[in-house]
């Protein structure tokens, strides 16, 4: 079987979504906020089923990338790179298919975990995500994230960013 047929909720979020992710302390203050355009693919060959591009952008001109590239088994998509190793799986006990939930720990720190859940709406053109950072069992941070649905065509708008880039 594919991953496509596997996790069929991970596939309806593969393209392009823009939106803003909003950090909290404990207390619930807000201590951060940027913008971002993520790439969720699911490419046809290659050495990884599953590969995810973020890029942010802060108020103050401030840009980053990251890249997660993840393996599929065991009906879960795996990380294990230089940042993370995790995983992220469709939550089966949602009957509406709406829901994954992701597990992941920053490498080289032990005592920081996340667990991210990821809500999708049924139209499939936006979806809500939060993150609950736990040091050492206590809640570190929170984050709340809003995104839209920009287009399924990864590939091209991949192509204008590079240009752009270039």
């Amino acid at each position: 079987m594919s991953i496509r047929n596997d996790m069929p909720l991970l596939a309806r979020h593969e393209g392009v979504w823009d939106g803003v992710y909003t950090y909290y302390n404990a207390a619930g203050e807000q201590v951060d906020e940027h913008t971002s355009r993520l790439f969720c693919r699911l490419p046809d060959g290659g050495e990884f089923p599953y590969h995810q591009t973020n890029y942010y952008t802060w108020s103050d001109g401030r840009t980053e990338m990251r890249d997660f590239p993840a393996a599929y088994h065991d009906g879960r998509i795996w990380w294990d790179n230089e940042l993370i190793k995790g995983w992220a799986a469709e939550v089966s006990l949602d009957q509406n298919n709406r829901t994954m939930m992701l597990y992941w720990q920053r490498q080289g720190d032990p005592s920081l975990y996340l667990y991210e859940m990821i809500q999708l709406s049924d139209d499939g053109q936006s979806r809500c995500r939060t993150w609950h950072w736990i040091r050492d069992g206590n809640l570190e941070t929170r984050t709340a994230i809003q995104e839209r649905f920009v287009s399924r065509d990864w590939a091209g708008l991949e192509k204008d960013m590079d240009t752009q880039a270039g």
